[in-house]
């Protein structure tokens, strides 16, 4: 093997990895109910205007015509179903952060930090120094 050819393959092979290191969060993620273990919901993550936002486009546990009794302003009544629950991030280095994002059970709206860690999607949100960080998995 010549060295250019060695080269040309390090060089490709290491492209590869950069880009799988910083894989995009656009796609479909399986939520996971933190109480009892079992696949929720399927979110779809998408950009927007520089800006990305994730939307319920499954629901696992519950008929797909449930509404969001609890949620605040205009989405009070809306179905889950079609519903955006993460707003308005903005990516920054590897991480996505500056946007909320809505638990539709309690009805709260929390500040919300989204990254890419071995493959699943880390999803916190924060209120203050309290946060939660949920695992997403690829949802297939």
């Amino acid at each position: 093997m010549t060295t250019l050819t060695r080269t040309l393959l390090l060089t490709l092979a290491s492209l590869l990895f950069t880009q799988l290191a910083f894989a995009d969060v656009v796609g479909r993620w399986k939520t996971i109910d933190d109480e009892t273990g079992q696949a929720k919901s399927i979110v779809e993550i998408y950009e927007k205007g520089g800006k990305y936002y994730g939307r319920i486009v499954d629901l696992l546990m519950k008929p797909d015509d449930t509404v969001c009794d609890a949620c605040p302003g205009d989405k009070k009544g809306q179905k889950l179903v079609g519903m955006d629950i993460i707003t308005n991030m903005v990516k920054t280095g590897d991480v996505y952060e500056g946007g909320q994002i809505l638990d539709p059970v309690k009805g709260k709206v929390y500040d919300c930090k989204i990254w890419e860690e071995g493959g699943n999607l880390m999803v916190r949100g924060y209120l203050g120094f309290f946060y939660r960080t949920q695992t997403w998995y690829p949802a297939n």
